[in-house]
């Protein structure tokens, strides 16, 4: 039961907005240490604005974001060096340095935090690469890798300074289904092994079923529906059928027995 599980991430009333634009108009979430959160929700609903909330990326204009009971809403920047420290993000498509080495990449947040021990840093970059089952390719350029190696080097720069918390922006976005399902398997990992509470935006729904612990689905800038991600395959809510079935809204002569989704694979 969540109700028993300790609450490491929480925003209240959460409100953002871009001139006259509301993207966020309220959202309340809480996300328990060591849980998979998927976030689901159609373009344009406000997920990536939420989640850049959690590591202090974006600033309220109103409401409160808190991390391990820490109201981390109006911190300075210096001190949001430690909030980052916890809770890290895997940006989308990997934004990583074209002209940095994979290794090089690795190791950049390493730097920026101070640490100038080279024999450290190295010792970190091979625990990370080893994480995302990359050992060895510490010298390779991006454009020499992938997509789906660009993302585990996302992800190994993401964890190398093993935070209790990832963010993750659509880290199946490009990939092929086998390619993105190596990125589930890291996922569960980093959870099961390494403790590490995983908030996941996603469009893909396969993955939910593979890695979701709950699932919040963002509608018009606030949380309209959570839950494990059966409940979301049983829901007979229109709005969650639409979604899952990629309809635009109800059919005629659409037969309402219909299976949700296939959660298979």
């Amino acid at each position: 039961m969540t109700k028993d599980r300790e609450v490491f991430l929480e925003v209240r009333n959460l409100h953002q907005r871009f001139g006259r634009h509301r993207v966020l108009r309220g959202v309340d979430l809480k996300v328990y240490r060591g849980e998979t959160l998927c976030i689901l929700g159609g373009s344009g609903g406000g997920k990536s604005v939420l989640v850049k909330h959690l590591c202090g990326l974006m600033r309220p204009w109103k409401g409160s974001v808190t991390v391990e009971g820490e109201d981390i809403t109006n911190l300075p920047e210096r001190a949001l060096g430690a909030v980052r420290r916890k809770v890290s993000m895997m940006f989308q498509g990997g934004a990583l340095f074209d002209s940095f080495t994979v290794g090089q990449n690795i190791a950049f947040p390493l730097r920026e935090a101070g640490l100038r021990d080279q024999k450290e840093i190295d010792l970190r970059v091979r625990r990370a690469l080893k994480i995302v089952r990359m050992s060895g390719q510490e010298k390779k350029m991006p454009a020499d890798l992938s997509g789906g190696m660009r993302k585990r080097v996302a992800l190994a720069r993401a964890v190398v300074e093993m935070p209790a918390c990832v963010l993750y922006d659509e880290p199946h976005a490009g990939l092929d289904p086998i390619t993105s399902d190596s990125i589930d398997h890291l996922i569960r990992d980093l959870g099961v092994d390494h403790k590490i509470t995983n908030v996941v935006i996603t469009h893909e729904l396969r993955s939910v079923f593979r890695i979701a612990d709950r699932v919040a689905f963002m509608k018009d800038g606030v949380i309209y529906w959570k839950g494990t991600a059966d409940e979301l395959a049983a829901s007979r809510d229109p709005e969650l059928v639409n979604f899952v079935q990629g309809r635009s809204g109800n059919r005629d002569g659409w037969d309402q027995d219909t299976p949700r989704i296939d959660t298979s694979g």
